[in-house]
């Protein structure tokens, strides 16, 4: 049987923080027991020990809401661990992506901006129309101008390139990310969709777009 270099507590447990592959966004605070770690590490899906029920309980099992493992590593002190995953669905049992969803401060000068936040707002502008809206426009416009929005932002990227204007490029950029966020909302296509095939391409080495045979 594998033993385990671990410190579990003297109730016999070790905090385990889930936290998503994709997005780093920590999901879930659990414990698991020795026998939860080998049930998680056997089965690729996360197994907790529930201390108000007082016994195992495989995450999903009843929600269907699954995480499959990616990695465990344990802390410094190896009294904590830290669980990657790849979830199914959402990881708290309010329906709400992560557990830690209660805001209780947030410094301004810090606040963090991710593709998530941005495709909500987009999408809530297509399922909760605003008068005066740019991408409310968009949307009543329809597929064929977003398109063609999406086309007018990738030149505009291609010629600040060219032409070596770092600052140009970024804002460029930007907005062409914006429009394409738009359209993925459009046609239902989700960043996790993306991120999803990128990492089933590893694109870092590989040809990213293959030919195709005529």
């Amino acid at each position: 049987m594998q033993q385990f270099d671990l410190k579990f507590n003297r109730h016999g447990l070790i905090p385990a923080i889930v936290v998503d592959h994709y997005t780093k966004q920590v999901l879930t605070l659990a414990y698991m027991n020795e026998e939860s770690l080998r049930i998680s590490i056997a089965e690729g899906k996360t197994c907790f020990w529930s201390r108000s029920r007082g016994c195992l309980w495989r995450k999903g099992e009843t929600s269907g809401n699954v995480q499959h493992i990616v990695s465990i590593k344990a802390d410094c002190d190896r009294d904590a661990l830290v669980v990657e995953v790849v979830k199914e669905g959402p990881a708290c049992h309010t329906g709400e992506e992560s557990c830690f969803f209660n805001d209780l401060y947030q410094n301004e000068d810090y606040k963090e901006f991710s593709y998530e936040q941005l495709y909500d707002l987009i999408a809530g502008r297509k399922t909760d129309p605003k008068e005066g809206s740019y991408t409310t426009y968009l949307f009543n416009k329809g597929i064929d101008k977003i398109l063609k929005k999406v086309g007018e932002e990738s030149t505009e990227v291609i010629i600040g390139g060219k032409g070596g204007d770092k600052r140009e490029t970024i804002y460029e950029i930007a907005d062409l990310a914006y429009h394409v966020m738009v359209l993925m909302v459009e046609m239902g296509i989700t960043t996790r969709d993306i991120f999803d095939e990128l990492a089933s391409r590893h694109v870092i080495d590989k040809k990213i777009k293959q030919e195709k045979p005529v």
